[in-house]
């Protein structure tokens, strides 16, 4: 989420809210990683075909690469767009397929409906 003081500047605004993907309200336990530092346990609050946010204690930069590990996929690498109050928020390098998309989602909503292709 946006500072307070992002959310002044209506560029920044704009900006924030152009998303390419729809994003989902989640809480999904996953490994987050950025360069050169040691990863740690997080929880994925929103995610989206072409990114996420998740927890963060530690103040990440903008620009910096890094890498989810979220259950049952490999570490998928994306970039630190912002970082507000112990949230960051990222954007996938490579978008995710639909189809992991939507089975995440519907694996950590707990609808329990798993789509195949």
């Amino acid at each position: 989420m946006p500072s307070t003081f992002m959310l002044q500047d209506p560029y920044i605004l704009a900006a924030q809210e152009d998303r390419c993907a729809p994003r989902t309200r989640i809480a999904i336990p996953a490994m987050f990683r950025s360069s050169g530092a040691k990863g740690f346990q997080t929880v994925v609050s929103d995610l989206s075909q072409a990114g996420f946010s998740c927890s963060s204690i530690n103040r990440l930069r903008p620009g910096t690469v890094c890498w989810l590990t979220l259950p049952g996929l490999e570490s998928l690498q994306s970039e630190i767009v912002w970082w507000d109050n112990s949230q960051v928020g990222c954007a996938f390098m490579s978008m995710l397929s639909p189809f992991v998309h939507e089975n995440l989602i519907a694996r950590w909503r707990g609808d329990g409906v798993f789509r195949t292709v």
